[in-house]
């Protein structure tokens, strides 16, 4: 079968090719004749034979010296900028024919030559103007670059060929180097100082000095320089400008290519020679021109626009040096002057915002969190003192406090993100401050749970009670004093329990529950053991009433108090009438029947009555104490008493009737009338009932006078707590030295401060240690004065 070369098709595409060669010059072949079959009988069909050539057909007589001027005046008209004569298709049509015969050596070397001699000729251009635009032809030499070049791994390719030519005879030049990365700083300069530049431009630079892998030695240690002197000089300058008044004229003269001339603060004259341009920036605030709230944003905007930088043209690598920098500057040179200035005051305001900003911020810097720290705690301690050492705020210390609390802890909540250092340091100077003033505060805060637990108290809801209570046990938890506390809670408990005044069962068992999981079962087991007298009393009274048969005109009622439960009462001697005196008797011998062995004690101190009263407008029911219910009951016998009749009669204590003289005839319901009228009881005073009395109410409850607490009262608490703890330390002594036999005297003061609930000064602990030598519980060792034995 004849062979016919198929090369017709190809003349069209192919201008540099003779017929015969182009790129379906691949041996297609086929049968001669177009009626020519490989089967000769009638009706068989085709056949199509397709054959290499045997040999590849050689290139035509100067057709490689030819293509190669066509492709090089190609790569300088597009070097140029100019129009090319020839179709890109076709000249890539020619460097993949020239690479199928193994020119690709040469074609690759006369490529480098023509871009080596284009690059050194712009050499000069780029001295002069340092952007110059400049194309490469890489589509063209596409095939070279895939195959050639991919096969030699010893060479680079055209791009990184090009890339290494122009760092080579451009960027390697100082003087284009220099102008270059002055041109890309003063963009940036421009920028800082708020115009408007072109990012794009900035970015291609940026992008080629990375491509060059230049970025980092020429640019970027440049640039993070000049950013440091840059923040560095505001801050110094307007420091300076701030706590400065004068001004003088100051001349610096730089010598570079050309002079620069500038004003600045000082009188003499500087010649300074450099080898690159000072880059000048415009004058921006510093710390001492703002407020703290002005310069947190400040800052943070400018950590926002350095930021953005590193997204928009810096490389990726200069993001963490150019914040550190910018954070070093603003932020870590000014860490205390920044609290110093505006703390406080943002505390105090509660700048919540600010606050969150400001944590931000020295969250980024090293050791920013740790300079907050310190003055948050310094704030809450002198806070927290003024609050709790001036005797002028008693009535308002608890609510003061709780206020106080709430809001450092919605301060670390939102603003220092729940940071546990600044929970477990805001504990720390809480129970610092608070315990600056002994036992006060621990009184207090037993009086204003009273105030919240007594009935009466319409301020809240039981559940904002119970989360009232939460919060009163959370500033329990700092005071040292607690059976300071423990002490007047058990007197007021005692107080609403046995006058009815308790606003709820519910909450006084609640908090009762709150207060055994926070001490333990020891520090309430005397607070239970109150309720548990009140429940059996309620028993016995049940069962007293079905014992006495006959009811009288009078109706008893008894609480029997465990003496160890209850706070200690110092009883009273008081004229009863007869009547009450039969019903005490008979109730005696009642509860001694079932109880022998037992001694009751009446305490006329905590008596109270209702007494029915006939007055012009009607009948009322009197509310009243039992002091105040003798008193009363005199008028029934006679129309005016003295002072010293009412007193040799009820057999009440001066100071005691006086009080109560007073809540009768000087108070809001006055049911006795005094002469003369003052508001005091004074000898010689004589009282007569008050006929004319009218209230709005039917039962009308005339106050307490006696269970009012006074000064006396207070003195006497904190006395017994005094007492108490001196037994306790004596306990805890003997406790320690029976267990150890010998120890030296700064030994056991150690072990005492271990076991001890409650603060103790070292001149009382020293005083106990001799009072238990003086009553042979120990003894100073005979050789060593400063050791203790234990005496059996």
């Amino acid at each position: 079968m004849t062979e016919e070369t198929a090369s017709c098709s190809n003349k069209s595409k192919n201008v540099f090719l003779p017929g015969g060669v182009g790129h379906h010059a691949n041996g297609l072949t086929k049968t001669a004749g177009s009626n020519t079959f490989s089967n000769s009988k009638p009706g068989a069909a085709k056949k199509l034979v397709i054959k290499n050539f045997k040999d590849k057909p050689k290139l035509p007589e100067n057709y490689t010296h030819e293509t190669w001027q066509k492709l090089k005046e190609a790569v300088e008209a597009i070097q140029n900028s100019t129009s090319i004569k020839y179709n890109l298709e076709e000249l890539y049509q020619a460097v993949e024919n020239l690479c199928s015969h193994k020119i690709s050596a040469k074609l690759y070397k006369q490529l480098r030559a023509v871009c080596e001699d284009h690059i050194k000729a712009q050499i000069s251009q780029f001295r002069e103007y340092p952007f110059p635009c400049s194309c490469f032809p890489l589509s063209i030499f596409l095939f070279l670059d895939r195959t050639y070049v991919l096969q030699n791994s010893m060479l680079p390719s055209i791009w990184d060929m090009g890339l290494e030519l122009f760092r080579f005879y451009i960027i390697s030049d100082l003087k284009v180097q220099s102008k270059t990365i002055d041109g890309i700083l003063l963009l940036i300069e421009r920028e800082r100082s708020g115009e408007a530049i072109d990012r794009c431009l900035l970015r291609s630079l940026l992008s080629m000095l990375s491509d060059l892998q230049i970025y980092q030695d020429s640019f970027e240690q440049r640039f993070l320089e000049e950013t440091n002197r840059l923040y560095a000089v505001i801050n110094e300058t307007h420091t300076h400008t701030h706590t400065h008044t004068h001004t003088h004229t100051h001349t610096h003269t730089h010598t570079h290519t050309h002079t620069h001339t500038h004003t600045h603060t000082h009188t003499h004259t500087h010649t300074h020679t450099h080898t690159h341009t000072i880059i000048e920036y415009p004058v921006v605030t510093g710390l001492f021109c703002y407020q703290v709230p002005e310069y947190l944003y400040h800052v943070n905007k400018r950590l926002e626009e350095e930021a953005d930088r590193v997204i928009t043209y810096l490389d990726q690598s200069t993001q963490k040096p150019l914040i550190a920098t910018v954070e070093k500057q603003l932020l870590g040179e000014h860490l205390a002057a920044t609290l110093q200035k505006g703390l406080t005051h943002l505390l105090d305001e509660n700048r919540i915002e600010d606050l969150s900003l400001l944590y931000q911020l020295f969250s980024r810097v090293r050791g920013g969190v740790q300079v907050l720290l310190q003055q948050w705690i310094e704030y809450i301690k002198v806070f927290g003192s003024t609050i709790v050492i001036n005797p002028e705020k008693d009535k308002t210390m608890v609510q003061e406090l709780l206020d106080f609390k709430d809001k450092v802890d919605h301060i670390i909540d939102i603003c220092f993100m729940k940071n546990e250092k600044f929970v477990n340091a805001m504990k720390e100077a809480f129970e610092t401050f608070i315990n600056k003033r002994p036992n006060k505060p621990a009184e207090l805060i037993a009086k204003h749970v009273d105030s919240k637990l007594r009935a009466g108290n319409k301020e809240a809801t039981d559940e904002e009670l119970e989360k009232m209570l939460d919060k009163i046990m959370i500033i329990f938890r700092f005071i040292y004093g607690k059976d300071v506390f423990e002490a007047f809670y058990k007197k007021d408990l005692a107080k609403r329990l046995l006058v009815g005044k308790s606003a709820s069962v519910d909450a006084e068992k609640s908090m009762l529950s709150k207060l055994k999981h926070e001490c333990g079962a020891a520090f309430t087991s005397k607070l239970e053991g109150m309720f548990k007298d009140m429940e059996l009393s309620k028993d016995i009274m049940m069962q007293f009433k079905q014992y006495q048969n006959i009811p009288g005109n009078i109706e008893l009622t008894v609480n029997i108090l465990t003496m160890g439960y209850w706070p200690t009462y110092v009883p009273m001697e008081v004229h009863l009438p007869a009547e009450m005196v039969r019903l005490q008797e008979i109730f005696k011998t009642f509860y001694l029947g079932k109880h022998s062995g037992r001694k009751l004690q009446w305490q006329s101190t905590l008596g109270h009555c209702v007494l029915r009263a006939e007055f012009k407008e009607g009948r009322k029911e009197l509310q009243v104490s039992l002091f105040q219910t003798l008193v009363l009951l005199m008028f029934n016998e006679g129309e005016e008493f003295s002072l010293d009749e009412i007193k040799l009669a009820t057999g009440i204590e001066d100071s005691e009737l006086r009080r109560t003289l007073q809540s009768l005839a000087c108070g809001k319901a006055r049911v006795l009338t005094k002469v003369p009228k003052s508001k005091d009881i004074e000898d010689g005073d004589k009282f007569s009932c008050n006929d004319d009395f009218k209230h709005k109410l039917f039962r009308i409850k005339i106050n307490q006078i006696q269970m009012k607490e006074t000064v006396e009262e207070q003195a006497s608490t904190t006395e017994r707590v005094y007492q108490d703890r001196q037994y306790q330390i004596d306990a805890a002594i003997v406790r320690i030295m029976k267990m150890r036999k010998t120890l030296t005297h700064n030994l056991l003061v150690s072990e005492v401060y271990n076991q001890l609930k409650f603060p103790v000064k070292p001149a009382d602990l020293k005083k106990r240690i001799e009072s238990l030598i003086d009553r042979d519980y120990m003894e100073r060792d005979k050789e060593n004065p400063n050791q203790y034995n234990y005496v059996a």
